[in-house]
């Protein structure tokens, strides 16, 4: 798994590729369900599918275009500012999860080889895995040596479907990691590094694991991980340092808060999740402050982060959310959907 978090992740599709109706058929149905997949026994139809699909796949990390202020100063003295309301928007699209991220190709195939077909995709983002047979083997080896595959796999190892569905969830978790790495310094210099530190990226897959986390999303204000389960129930995982903590005192000071809210921030006790547009106390919060509170957790990273998950209030995000399990149940009845 990759050691940095990616600034976002949610389920995609695999696509798999065989001349064999009823190999497709029979892997298609032994994957583990919660790996959504599409099958093609058509090499050009599959080909036009993931042309079609994957020209969107890329969006969010492209329309995150940094912006350069450009007064007349010194270039290490010119800020840069990214819309980082763009990556949890992409939770609000539902045709996110048709996203194609892994190509599992057969070799032997009558309109093209699985090389070829690979060789036709290139240029795509998706993560390529060739299924051989055992003669094949020298072949996948100089395709993997030349960058055309990321991984294969023989049909006749025992545990072919084993290895199948474990290097699928990896290159899917890699796919996102290197669409994220195309921002990491601009995040950084936002202020969000912490996805990018070893000791986050623990506590959040630690977090993750008992609630049954499928997808998350960088959050701007306040700073965390938008996270939903496979029903699309979403928490917030908001991140403070001890220089964010200094500004939400900064900002109860001057609006009069409660000493006591203000007594707990300089004790670091609480996360507060105020649910105003920048996150920080408001005279509307007045002496309830406590609601919008937990006690801080810490996690010792690169810098220490105060960290607390908060159940988002009904109608908090501006739009619906169309859930994974919603999806899945869509894809149970068209798992093969051979030429197509």
């Amino acid at each position: 798994m990759p050691v940095s978090l990616p600034v976002f992740q949610h389920p995609t599709l695999t696509v798999l590729v065989d001349d064999s109706d009823s190999f497709l058929r029979s892997l298609s149905f032994q994957l583990d369900p919660n790996i959504a997949c599409c099958a093609f026994a058509d090499t050009r139809a599959a080909l036009e599918w993931l042309r079609r699909h994957a020209q969107t796949a890329h969006w969010p990390a492209t329309q995150i275009v940094p912006t350069f202020d450009t007064s007349a100063r010194p270039l290490e003295q010119c800020g840069i500012a990214v819309d980082i309301n763009e990556i949890y928007r992409v939770s609000f699209r539902p045709e996110r999860f048709m996203t194609p991220s892994v190509v599992v190709v057969d070799y032997s195939m009558p309109q093209m080889n699985g090389i070829e077909f690979c060789k036709a995709i290139s240029h795509l983002a998706c993560k390529k895995i060739l299924f051989t047979g055992a003669a094949d083997e020298k072949i996948a080896v100089d395709a993997f040596n030349r960058g055309l595959i990321d991984r294969y796999i023989k049909k006749s190892d025992d545990d072919a479907l084993e290895r199948l569905e474990v290097e699928v969830r990896q290159l899917q978790a890699r796919y996102f990691a290197e669409q994220s790495d195309s921002l990491r310094d601009v995040l950084v210099l936002n202020g969000f590094g912490f996805v990018y530190d070893p000791a986050f990226t623990h506590l959040a897959r630690e977090v993750s694991g008992p609630l049954g986390i499928v997808e998350h999303y960088l959050y701007p204000n306040p700073s965390g991980l938008l996270m939903y389960d496979a029903n699309g129930v979403a928490r917030l995982l908001v991140v403070e340092t001890d220089a964010s903590m200094r500004a939400h005192i900064e900002v109860a000071r001057d609006s009069k808060a409660p000493p006591s809210l203000v007594a707990a921030l300089e004790a670091r006790k609480i996360v507060p999740f105020f649910h105003g547009d920048d996150g920080m106390y408001s005279d509307d919060v007045g002496d309830d402050w406590l609601r919008y509170c937990q006690g801080a957790n810490i996690c010792q990273g690169v810098q220490r982060y105060y960290w607390a998950l908060f159940d988002l209030p009904p109608g908090y995000l501006p739009e619906t959310v169309r859930p994974f399990s919603d999806f899945l149940l869509d894809q149970a009845s068209r798992r093969v959907c051979s030429g197509g």
